[in-house]
């Protein structure tokens, strides 16, 4: 498998928790993921404090990070005020969310889908200005908490729509996680064969899955199959939309990790990340979903990945 890891405990796993972690503490994972050699993170929104507390120190953390780390970090934004307030504080690379169903959209952001996409070219223009990248990333790419099934057509209408085409990737987010494998590679190459993104058009998909219904790795790797070259996971699990009934945890870092094998991960590297993942669940009082830290820490010693206690 080519494809890459984003690792979104700090935002996407964050924000269900209802608990603020320290900027220090946060600081020390973006650390420690990096350092254990996780490729790019996804470290925080710039959504509003009161409707999502976990996230208030977003910027703190942007402050305390160099930038030479934070050319590995991604932010997400919804507006391009959101941009602009996060490039003043040294973000280079943005995250910009909407949803493909109004409903969601409106519930999620308070605006409709086209109202988000029609302030997208100011977004990217004031990312490109900073000397940033913004991506296009499209949640309820499948289905949606109130409307139900979303048409495949309404993605790819955005997709190719000429206000989105300044996007650097586009990441399909799999927001309630009820995809199934064949369903998430059709979409994935129905935007791939559209020739903006993919890899022939050097401007990456993303997938972004959930493992509500246990499709999470299955799905992420059907999306590598199909021309996806990064997937997204959280430590442990860990995450889930609060504006979206039904959604509960990412797709395990780890469990992402033990399946495509990047050349970087190696098994110390997973004790480090299953240590970190227990360790940080532990203070927030969440339970661990990944079934490879579980896995790690079973009797067969005979085999090179569990770790020796």
């Amino acid at each position: 498998m080519t494809a890459i890891l984003r690792d979104v405990t700090l935002r996407d796993g964050l924000q269900l928790t209802g608990k603020v972690l320290p900027t220090e503490r946060k600081v020390e994972i973006v650390r420690a993921l990096l350092g254990a050699g996780v490729p790019e993170l996804e470290i925080g929104s710039m959504a509003r404090p009161d409707l999502v507390p976990p996230m208030a120190n977003t910027l703190e953390l942007v402050a305390a990070l160099t930038p030479q780390e934070l050319e590995r970090c991604w932010l997400w934004v919804a507006t391009p005020r959101h941009v602009e307030k996060a490039a003043a504080a040294g973000v280079r690379n943005f995250q910009y969310c909407f949803s493909v169903s109004d409903s969601h959209n409106k519930a999620n952001i308070g605006r409709t889908t086209e109202d988000s996409v029609a302030a997208m070219p100011d977004a990217i223009r004031i990312a490109e200005a900073a000397g940033g990248r913004l991506q296009l990333c499209l949640a309820t790419a499948f289905t949606c908490p109130f409307e139900g099934p979303v048409d495949p057509a309404r993605v790819l209408g955005i997709a190719r729509d000429p206000r989105t085409a300044g996007a650097a990737d586009i990441v399909l987010a799999d927001t309630l996680g009820q995809a199934y494998p064949g369903q998430v590679s059709a979409l994935v190459a129905a935007v791939a064969g559209q020739g903006r993104f993919g890899p022939e058009a050097g401007r990456r998909i993303v997938f972004h899955g959930h493992d509500t219904w246990g499709m999470g790795v299955a799905n992420s790797l059907a999306a590598v199959a199909a021309g996806a070259g990064v997937v997204d996971g959280s430590l442990g699990g860990l995450g889930g939309c609060p504006f979206a009934p039904g959604a509960s945890g990412n797709t395990s870092s780890e469990d992402l990790l033990f399946a495509t094998r990047p050349e970087w991960f190696t098994p110390p590297v997973l004790a480090t990340l299953v240590d970190l993942s227990e360790k940080l669940l532990s203070e927030l009082g969440e339970p661990n979903r990944s079934r490879t830290a579980e896995g790690s820490r079973s009797k067969a010693a005979a085999f090179e990945w569990v770790i020796s206690r």
